[in-house]
């Protein structure tokens, strides 16, 4: 079987979209054709097809020609694992299963679902609802860590929460805080950080707070 045939993984497509991703860098395409392109690199199934978002891209090497780099050729040696001192502070990693994934499509939480203490969003061209209006929280302080790629994430939060959205880094993107910002001293306040490459992230309140609020 050559190798033009043989079936991608989702390493191999992140790959080609971080290659997209420095061609708008570099000015070879506009924002429109990295996101029809984003969208055929992750639909494809060969390196074919993957390749076909890529070969009129000067310089850009094709995932065909893509391995990664070898092991190095030294005897394996145990090393016992450096102190870690007490003081330091660790925000808790997301659990195995606390992953909001979506790839083209459309993803929310709603209502009464239980929410961990740190949450992933893992996504590229989908729209994300996280609504914790009605939600179980396990702990005031939420982590959300967000991987995007040109998707459009909603943070719908209660009128007494918080939310800190200045962990995020942008790409393209954009990252906007209609609620308060802190410090924690309501029900719930998210901690928000991550990339966002082309899409973009908004922290608010349910729709019509504003006018309660004007007329309580």
């Amino acid at each position: 079987m050559e190798a033009r045939d043989l079936r991608v993984s989702d390493a191999e497509r992140e790959h080609v979209g971080e290659l997209l991703q420095r061609a708008v860098g570099q000015g070879m395409l506009s924002l429109g054709e990295f996101t029809e392109r984003m969208d055929t690199a992750l639909a494809a199934k060969t390196r074919a097809e993957l390749n076909v978002v890529l070969v009129d891209l000067p310089g850009i090497q094709l995932i065909s020609e893509f391995t990664p780099p070898p092991y190095p050729d030294q005897p394996y040696v145990s090393r016992p694992a450096p102190p870690v001192p007490p003081a330091v502070h660790r925000s808790p990693a997301p659990p195995p299963g606390d992953v909001v994934r979506g790839r083209m499509s459309s993803v929310s939480r709603t209502g009464s679902w239980n929410v961990p203490p740190a949450l992933e969003v893992n996504t590229r061209l989908s729209t994300v609802t996280l609504d914790f209006t009605r939600a179980v929280m396990s702990t005031q302080v939420v982590h959300v860590t967000i991987d995007d790629y040109a998707s459009t994430i909603s943070l719908v939060v209660p009128e007494e929460a918080t939310v800190d959205l200045n962990g995020i880094e942008t790409v393209g993107g954009s990252a906007t805080n209609k609620v308060r910002t802190g410090p924690p001293i309501g029900p719930l306040h998210l901690v928000v950080r991550g990339k966002v490459r082309f899409g973009n992230v908004t922290a608010k309140h349910p729709f019509g707070t504003s006018i309660r609020r004007m007329f309580g």
